[in-house]
């Protein structure tokens, strides 16, 4: 059976957008959208095979253009900040909008998690989303095309390809934003789900959470997730790194090379397990420190840190730290990325 595609509205400049919806055969449900190629629902069983949604996000496309949460969204075309919004290429100056107090942050204001997309099923579990975005939108350089495929295997796994390329020149850092909560209950936190990060390493950051450069070990900090612990554990302890940014909002620098299991989320009340793989070299983990009461689906309020994200991704600042992985992307090359989250039980 094909999937299904669902009006779900115009939005304020009159484009229409759709709802499909991925299902397998163990009763695992992904909805997406193709306003700024948005998740917004994953439904997944417990260890009593009770299904709950574990995605945060809304009910209609009015909300969805007015949220500033980017729940479930494809960001870019620089996933992330840039500080400043500047960044020289080629030895050329850009400057992209300041949306972060002083710097930017994920593509801008007019990001692609504002932007339709264009939608081609590719059979019964894969739907592939396309943007086209031209050159000098919001400052960046060259026309990039943008593919993301969304793919919802047997095994619970909900694969994500990328592939990018170029006219000229430019720089690009796409990440998923989806926000999850693995107890599928909308008032709780995530403050008891248990992660665990293969990195040894972090991405250290100002008070403007833009990186210094420096990539200090975990071990014997707060910020060490190499075993398995409890998010709220540490997470108002006075260190540093977590009082800056209130929380967990950090890059860390992923163990291995090439597509490889890099993390996993168990939920110990409901039992749900969210293991994470990833071609990427850093993972972005945020604990929802900015959520603040913010009105999600079916009438939920969702509380401080009520969702967390682990977006894969090249690191932040990239552009303006010459020694991390670069986001260079030139004509005549494609840039390709896969990441995947698979769910479970325990």
């Amino acid at each position: 059976m094909s999937i299904p595609a669902l009006p779900y509205g115009r939005t304020t400049a009159g484009e229409p957008v759709q709802l499909f919806r991925l299902a397998n055969a163990n009763g695992m449900e992904v909805e997406i959208i193709n306003y700024g190629a948005s998740i917004t629902t994953i439904r997944v069983p417990d260890r009593d095979g009770n299904i709950a949604d574990v995605t945060l996000g809304y009910d209609t496309l009015p909300e969805w253009e007015r949220g500033a949460c980017f729940f479930g969204a494809v960001v870019g075309r620089f996933g992330n900040r840039i500080a400043n919004g500047r960044f020289s290429l080629d030895g050329r100056e850009y400057q992209v909008p300041i949306n972060n107090g002083e710097h930017s942050l994920h593509g801008g204001p007019e990001g692609f998690h504002r932007k339709v997309w264009a939608a081609e099923v590719l059979g019964d579990n894969a739907l592939r989303l396309t943007l086209v975005s031209p050159d000098g939108e919001q400052g960046y350089p060259g026309t990039l095309i943008a593919e993301v495929t969304y793919t919802l295997g047997a095994e619970n796994e909900l694969a994500i390809d990328y592939r990018l390329t170029t006219d000229a020149p430019t720089i690009a850092n796409l990440t998923n934003h989806t926000y999850f909560n693995l107890t599928g209950d909308d008032g709780a936190t995530i403050l008891g789900h248990k992660l665990r990060l293969a990195a040894e390493r972090y991405t250290l950051t100002d008070a403007g959470l833009i990186p210094t450069g420096e990539l200090p070990l975990v071990a014997g900090t707060p910020m060490d997730f190499r075993h398995a612990t409890p998010i709220g554990a540490r997470i108002n302890e006075a260190f540093p790194a977590l009082v800056s940014a209130g929380g967990y909002d950090h890059n860390y620098v992923l163990d291995g090379e090439g597509y490889r299991l890099v993390g996993e989320v168990y939920e110990p009340i409901h039992g749900r397990v969210m293991e994470v793989f990833t071609t990427e070299p850093g993972v972005q983990f945020y604990s929802g420190n900015f959520l603040r009461d913010e009105p999600g689906k079916g009438g939920a309020v969702y509380p401080y840190r009520g969702g967390l994200c682990l977006e894969t991704q090249h690191f932040p600042d990239s552009p303006n730290q010459p020694h991390f992985p670069s986001t260079v992307l030139r004509p005549g090359e494609t840039f390709t990325s896969k990441t995947a989250y698979r769910f479970s039980t325990r």
